[in-house]
């Protein structure tokens, strides 16, 4: 009992016991404080779903239904996912006018970026769907300009002309022009499938896939004042080259034979 009294008394019992304290309150924070932090992340995604379906209840529930479930007006929004919302509604495509033709084009967005995002969260809070990109995602850098050039070609050209010009399709619809289109919504289209375009998952496009296609409409987009092929006659492909031929090329053949035909009209005369 002396010593065990000695040992208390110790000069260093006193360190000792704050030691183990920090020690012991470390323990306690290192425990608790995560799951403070997640609680905090959750009741934050949680205030913006309600804003999100604030928004929606004004400005989309009328067409596409109060639970996103769809109407005649307009399609079911479950499973949609957020990056579909944000294509949409970030590219003014959605809310739509009272009148459509057969197809809704691109005009000036109505909602901010920070509506939109709630928007997107309480949509996507229908059912699970492909979420927004991250800038790392749609980003052009670091992207084979040369493959995703191939890729656009093999996949897209048929609608989208081979620079990304548009083109016209069947019923009065149309593939918009891809020129001043931000990267962040061309990778969204790719993924979620606008209007008449297909879906482009990471299963039949991967992600360094998409990002190649985006670096190569990019290098497109930008470098319109140098073409070393010489007149591209817009870029429009071979319709706009072939009628341009027809005109001026056989337009040419034809002046030359008149003018043969002339020639040797008047040298028989003399």
């Amino acid at each position: 009992m002396k010593k065990l009294s000695a040992r208390r008394r110790h000069p260093l019992a006193a360190v000792v016991v704050l030691l183990l304290a920090l020690a012991a309150t470390g323990g306690l924070y290192a425990a608790f404080a995560p799951a403070g932090k997640a609680q905090a992340d959750e009741t934050s995604q949680s205030l913006t779903i309600k804003e999100g379906k604030k928004l929606y209840e004004v400005g989309c529930a009328s067409c596409h239904g109060t639970g996103g479930q769809g109407s005649s007006d307009g399609p079911s929004l479950v499973g949609v996912g957020a990056a579909a919302v944000d294509f949409q509604v970030g590219t003014g495509r959605m809310p739509a006018a009272t009148s459509q033709g057969a197809q809704i084009p691109r005009k000036k967005p109505v909602y901010t970026q920070d509506q939109i995002d709630k928007l997107a969260a309480y949509v996507a809070s229908l059912g699970a769907g492909p979420n927004v990109p991250t800038k790392q995602q749609y980003s052009p850098e670091g992207g084979d300009v040369a493959k995703g050039g191939e890729l656009f070609r093999t996949n897209c050209a048929q609608c989208h002309n081979f620079t990304g010009k548009g083109g016209a399709l069947t019923n009065g619809k149309f593939a918009p022009s891809l020129e001043g289109v931000a990267p962040k919504h061309i990778y969204e289209a790719m993924q979620t499938g606008p209007q008449n375009m297909p879906s482009f998952p990471d299963t039949t496009l991967s992600e360094k896939n998409k990002k190649d296609i985006i670096a190569y409409l990019n290098e497109v987009d930008s470098d319109k004042t140098v073409n070393p092929g010489g007149l591209d006659l817009g870029g429009l492909g071979p319709v706009s080259e072939g009628l341009f031929a027809w005109i001026f090329g056989l337009g040419a053949l034809i002046v030359v034979a008149v003018w043969v035909a002339a020639r040797t009209a008047k040298a028989k005369k003399s």
